[in-house]
């Protein structure tokens, strides 16, 4: 797939200060199914964002428009666990 060109991004960063967050929490195995890259953003951290009634967990840093910005600022061992492609998709 053929990305557009960029040469600044302007955004604010997110911080999410956890270690060890591994591909199962970044995008929940039950949301793997689909095979395009799209949609899987909205599951992104769903356990942390979502309670289970799907409201927002408002002491979740994704879900407060402050932290709005394109690049997220991970802990140590950011994406570890399995080859799992979906949790960059998401």
């Amino acid at each position: 797939m053929a990305y557009d060109k960029f040469n600044i991004l302007t955004t604010s960063a997110v911080p999410l200060p956890i270690e060890n967050v591994d591909t199962d929490q970044i995008i929940p195995a039950r949301f793997l199914k689909a095979t395009e890259r799209k949609g899987f953003g909205d599951n992104l951290f769903r356990d942390w964002r979502y309670n289970n009634d799907h409201s927002e967990k408002k002491d979740f840093v994704l879900n407060n428009p402050i932290y709005s910005g394109r690049i997220l600022v991970g802990g140590k061992n950011f994406g570890s666990g399995s080859s799992r492609e979906h949790a960059v998709w998401a």
